[in-house]
């Protein structure tokens, strides 16, 4: 289960961090579906510079290491709550997007699905996208507070910990439900909890002590040296 604090090391910053552009756009005032419905234009500016950050963002160590682990038949699924992709840029495959994707939007009229290439030129002209079909506001499909999880999306987070032999979280505090009852949930049914993060905040936890990029690739080294 991944969150935010492992992507930092890829130059984005983290949602609950300092620098850059959370210190311009407070992300709990941006970030709920009240503020893209009434203030659309202002939310809009706000994505276009946060998804130029994501563009530029490439995967580190700790990403290349987990899609080397499911290479290795050692990582089954990545939970993750973080919407930048860059699991996916990694190679990861058994991907399970808590928050959404920021590569689709849909409408909030009529429900029509759209690619977020085909909003890219109007958001660049600081243009609010929307809906070819009935003009209605176009929202990228990443969860906003105030807004649900995507349907299906902790079902099968769920369904994947309580089938683990071992979770290991990286770069979140997992304060925030639902995710925050994924480590109790897998512990409940029998799973070991490895915490990976400079500052653990798990107390159940095996901690590892360490930034992802630093811990994980050493993960891959020893299961290869097992392998061998």
């Amino acid at each position: 289960m991944s969150g935010a604090g492992i992507s930092v090391s890829s130059d984005i910053p983290a949602f609950r961090g300092s620098g850059g552009l959370w210190e311009r756009y407070d992300p709990l005032e941006y970030a709920h579906i009240g503020a893209f419905v009434t203030r659309t234009r202002e939310v809009w500016r706000m994505l276009r510079e946060l998804d130029a950050v994501l563009d530029e963002a490439q995967p580190n160590p700790a990403h290349h290491a987990l899609a080397e682990l499911e290479d290795l038949a050692v990582v089954r699924t990545i939970v993750t709550q973080n919407v930048d992709g860059l699991h996916q840029d990694a190679g990861s495959r058994a991907v399970v997007e808590l928050h959404g994707s920021r590569h689709s939007l849909t409408c909030l009229a009529c429900g029509a699905a759209v690619p977020r290439e085909d909003v890219l030129d109007v958001v660049a002209q600081d243009e609010v996208p929307r809906c070819e079909r009935c003009g209605g506001l176009l929202k990228p499909d990443v969860v906003f507070f105030g807004e649900a999880l995507p349907a299906g999306a902790i079902e099968r987070a769920r369904d994947e910990v309580r089938d683990c032999g071992v979770l290991v979280v990286v770069g979140t505090s997992a304060e925030v439900e639902p995710a925050a009852s994924l480590p109790t949930l897998a512990a409940a049914h029998g799973a070991a909890v490895w915490e990976v993060n400079p500052d653990p905040t798990w107390t159940e936890a095996v901690h590892v002590v360490l930034p992802a990029e630093d811990a994980l690739p050493q993960v891959v080294e020893l299961v290869r040296n097992r392998l061998q």
